[in-house]
C-alpha cells in the first residue's frame, strides 16, 4: 500500500492541500447545522468543480507549462486579474488555514492557550522547514498522514452510526436567510478546495514531470481523479460525523479557535474513545499542519512566477520576498480578527467562491484553445459539464450577492 501511495503525484498532494479547512471545519458544521440537508451542495460542488481542477495537471503535462502561462497567452489583463484576486484572497486564506492548525496545537501541546502565539509559531516552522528545503519529507509523511486519517475518520463514522439509536432523514434543504445563505455559500467556497488551487496542481505536475518522464497526460488525469475521489469521500464522513454526533444534540461550534478544535476532537473520541484523543489530534494537526505550509508555499510561488511573467524577468529571491510579505499579512489579519475564527474563515471562504468563476472561465477557455494540443483539448461530454459548472458557480454567485 506504501509503495502504491509514494507512485502517486500531484493528486495526493491536491487531497493533502484540500483535506484541511473544508473539510474538518465545514464539512463537519455542514453535519452540525443541517443534517445531511446539504448532502446535494456537497456532491454538486464536486461535480461542477471537477473539470476546472482537472484542466489544470491535464494543460500542464500537455504542453509542458503552467496555467500561469497560459493565461498570460490569453492576454496580459487575465494574468494581471488573477494577480490582484490572488493579492485579495491569499492573506485571509492562509490566516484561515494557520488559526484552525493553532486552535488544534493549543488543544494538543497546551504550553499557550493564545492562538496568536501558536499561530506565529506555525508560521515560523513552515518558513524554516521551506528554508532549509525540507517540504518534500512533509511531502512523504503527509502520504502516511491522509492515510492514517482516512481509516480513522471511516472508523469514526461506522462506530458513530452503530452507536447511536438517532434516526436521520436524508431529505435535502435549501438555506433560507442571509446566514443560512452565507454558510452554503462558505461551503461551497473550499469544496473541496478553491479553484485557484488548479494553478498549484498545473506546478506541482510540472514538477512531477521532471523527475517522471513516463508522467504522461493520461497518467495526470488518472492520479488528479484519485485524489478528488478521497476528498469527496472524505467530505460526505465529516459531514456524516457532525450529523451523527452534533445534528438536534443542542450543541453549537464555537467561533473561538480552541474551543472549536476540541470540539472537532471530541466529535471522535465521543465516538471511539478517549484513549485515542491524542492519536486522533496528531492526526488532525498534522493534516492541518500540512495544508498550512502548502499554502505558505503555493502562493508565494504562483505570485513570484506571475511577477515574472509580467515584468519577463526572473528577479533573485522573488519567492522570499512573497513568503515573507504573506506571513507577515497572515499575522497582521490575525491580530484584527483573533475574536472571531468564524468570521474569518467565513471571509476566506466566501472572497474563494465569489472568485471562482474567473479561475472556472479562464482554465476551460485555455484547454480547450489554440493553446491546448487537439488531442487534449475536452470533449463534447466535458464541454457540457464545463459550462454547467460556469452557470453553477455564476449562479449562485449572484444568488448570494442579491440575498446580502
Amino acid at each position: 500500500m506504501i509503495e502504491k501511495l509514494k507512485s502517486l503525484g500531484p493528486g495526493l498532494l491536491f487531497a493533502g492541500a484540500a483535506i484541511g479547512v473544508s473539510h474538518l471545519v465545514q464539512s463537519t458544521r455542514a453535519g452540525a447545522d443541517f443534517g445531511f440537508g446539504l448532502l446535494w451542495a456537497l456532491f454538486l460542488v464536486h461535480l461542477f468543480k471537477y473539470p476546472f481542477f482537472q484542466y489544470g495537471p491535464r494543460y500542464a503535462t500537455a504542453t509542458g507549462e503552467s496555467l500561469l502561462d497560459g493565461y498570460l497567452k490569453l492576454g496580459k489583463p487575465v494574468l494581471i486579474a488573477y494577480f490582484i484576486l490572488n493579492l485579495a484572497t491569499m492573506f485571509t486564506i492562509q490566516a484561515a488555514v494557520t488559526i484552525v492548525t493553532a486552535g488544534l496545537a493549543i488543544n494538543l501541546f497546551g504550553i499557550s492557550t493564545n492562538p496568536i502565539i501558536w499561530s506565529a509559531i506555525i508560521t515560523l516552522i513552515g518558513l524554516i522547514i521551506l528554508f532549509i528545503g525540507r517540504y518534500n519529507l512533509l511531502d512523504k509523511l503527509m502520504k502516511i498522514i491522509i492515510l492514517t486519517l482516512t481509516i480513522t475518520t471511516i472508523a469514526s463514522v461506522f462506530i458513530a452510526y452503530f452507536s447511536t439509536e438517532k434516526t436521520f432523514s436524508l431529505t435535502q434543504v435549501l438555506p433560507e436567510g442571509t446566514l443560512e445563505i452565507g454558510f452554503l455559500i462558505a461551503f461551497l467556497g473550499w469544496m473541496p478546495a478553491p479553484l485557484d488551487v488548479s494553478i498549484w496542481q498545473s506546478l506541482w505536475a510540472i514538477e512531477k514531470k521532471k523527475e517522471d518522464k513516463n508522467f504522461s497526460t493520461k497518467k495526470s488525469i488518472f492520479d488528479f481523479n484519485i485524489g478528488y475521489v478521497v476528498t469527496l469521500f472524505l467530505g460526505v464522513c465529516f459531514l456524516t460525523l457532525g450529523t451523527i454526533v452534533m445534528y438536534n444534540s443542542g450543541e453549537v461550534f464555537s467561533n473561538s479557535a480552541g474551543k472549536f478544535t476540541q470540539q472537532l476532537i471530541n466529535l471522535y473520541t465521543s465516538t471511539i474513545g478517549d484513549s485515542m484523543y491524542l492519536f486522533i489530534g496528531i492526526a488532525a494537526f498534522a493534516t492541518m499542519f500540512s495544508t498550512t505550509l502548502t499554502t505558505l508555499d503555493a502562493s508565494p510561488r504562483a505570485m513570484s512566477k506571475t511577477f515574472s511573467l509580467l515584468s519577463n524577468k526572473i528577479v533573485k529571491n522573488m519567492y522570499w520576498f512573497w513568503i515573507l510579505f504573506l506571513a507577515i499579512g497572515t499575522m497582521l489579519i490575525l491580530l484584527l480578527f483573533i475574536s472571531e475564527m468564524g468570521t474569518l474563515i467565513k471571509i476566506a471562504t466566501i472572497l474563494s467562491f465569489l472568485t471562482a468563476p474567473f479561475y472556472a472561465i479562464m482554465n476551460f477557455s485555455l484547454i480547450s484553445g489554440k493553446h491546448t494540443p487537439k488531442e487534449w483539448r475536452p470533449s463534447v461530454s466535458m464541454k457540457i459539464l464545463s459550462y454547467l459548472g460556469i452557470l453553477f458557480l455564476i449562479g449562485f454567485s449572484v444568488w448570494y450577492l442579491m440575498n446580502l
